[in-house]
């Protein structure tokens, strides 16, 4: 059974359904642990009093308020329609 403070690359790469070799093990164990090394001095913070976010800076809406308007009057907007059928467009087909 591997320690807390090791990571098993084999099964990390089987989760991510990697195939790795044993040279490519060899080479990804010391990064993954110097990783969560530095993942780990997180712990050391003090973050008492900080709320958590999900983003560094206030993200606020940038959408435009669902207001209702007024809008164009039906009728006019089909008299200016090129062709027309029972109130809607006609257009022609277009297929590729």
């Amino acid at each position: 059974m591997n320690s807390p403070d090791k990571i098993d690359v084999r099964y990390v790469a089987h989760l991510a359904r990697m195939h790795l070799g044993d040279d490519e093990v060899a080479r990804l164990q010391p990064q993954l642990e110097q990783i969560v090394g530095y993942v780990r001095q997180l712990d050391e913070l003090n973050v008492d009093g900080i709320e958590p976010t999900a983003h560094a800076i206030p993200v606020q809406n940038v959408f435009r308020s669902d207001d209702v308007r007024p809008c164009l009057d039906h009728d006019a907007v089909m008299r200016n329609a090129p062709q027309a059928r029972e109130g809607q467009f006609i257009v022609p087909k277009i297929i590729e």
